[in-house]
């Protein structure tokens, strides 16, 4: 939100399975995803609270659901439930289902259920075609056929007509493009945002050519992509991106060089280069070390708002 203020547009800001364990604590024995929801719960609702102060249009997400995770999902949807009752809008403005490892047929029609129940609410759903591969918070695809990191037009075709016929509904396709979380040398990924662009011309075609771009796409695995393949994936209609491993690198990078500037204030809690009957609270205190995280985050933040066009759009 930081981030978002400084450049003048708005932000994502999502929650995982895992990071809702973390939130709540992870000494929890999280049974029946219990800490995992009220983590979620509690972090949304915080940045509820604290939005306004920044002025910038905020949607909250929840990212890659599987099929075993769904009582998860159920419970979020419960708080949606009473939050909506509440306050006439849902908790949470979108969710997403990664049902990538079952059938398509399965994949679409367990969406389509939660889709049903998500249109009553206003919720978006986020939905997975192919597989996004490398390992992000649990979801761990490195081993996987690379021909299902590309997805098939025909795929999308089929999701989007299921899902348009629920009354209301809101999605998007995290379609596959050769996509991979993390960040890996250069020629082990090959992006290919031209599926996309295929995608839509082939969905256009089927809906009768009024509409060029019928589809929602998002970009996985946003991380380490050239602005190029970022702009041109844009150009297809993509409007989310993830970059969840740039991001994270960003925050560790600041505390990293936190700590190697005031190294020699961080070896005990008493002496420095000052004097041996130095104070080093102020160095140590975690804030200090974290804060210095969150400014580096909110640095690739506004890179990444350059690169998706998203500069100054609030006007």
């Amino acid at each position: 939100m930081e981030a978002a203020m400084k450049y003048g547009g708005p932000i994502m800001v999502t929650f995982s399975k895992g990071g809702g364990q973390f939130i709540a604590g992870k000494s929890l024995p999280n049974k029946n995803d219990d800490a995992s929801i009220a983590g979620c719960i509690a972090g949304a609702l915080h940045v509820r609270e604290v939005a306004a102060l920044y002025g910038v249009p905020v949607v909250l997400h929840t990212d890659h659901c599987q099929k075993a995770w769904l009582p998860w999902m159920d419970g979020l949807y419960a708080a949606n439930e009473a939050y909506y009752k509440q306050h006439g809008e849902p908790l949470f403005s979108s969710h997403m289902l990664d049902l990538s490892e079952e059938s398509l047929e399965e994949n679409i029609a367990i969406c389509k259920e939660y889709m049903e129940k998500f249109a009553k609410l206003d919720i978006l759903l986020e939905f997975e075609l192919g597989v996004t591969g490398g390992e992000e918070d649990g979801v761990d695809n490195s081993d996987v056929d690379s021909s299902r990191l590309y997805t098939q037009p025909e795929e999308v075709f089929y999701a989007y007509e299921q899902l348009s016929s629920v009354p209301n509904a809101a999605f998007t396709c995290a379609a596959s493009f050769g996509n991979v979380h993390g960040v890996y040398a250069p020629g082990n990924v090959e992006l290919r945002p031209v599926i996309l662009h295929n995608t839509q011309e082939f969905i256009s075609e089927k809906l009768g050519g009024d509409e060029k771009k019928p589809m929602l796409f998002v970009f996985h695995g946003g991380s380490g992509s050239s602005t190029e393949d970022i702009q041109y994936a844009i150009e297809a209609g993509v409007i989310k991106m993830n970059i969840d491993t740039d991001t994270q690198w960003a925050f560790w990078d600041g505390i990293r060089e936190y700590e190697a500037k005031y190294h020699d204030y961080l070896q005990g809690q008493i002496g420095n280069p000052e004097g041996d009957d130095k104070p080093n609270k102020k160095y140590y205190d975690p804030r200090m070390s974290l804060r210095a995280g969150e400014e580096k985050m909110a640095e690739r933040l506004c890179q990444a708002a350059a690169d998706l066009k998203c500069v100054n759009v609030l006007n």
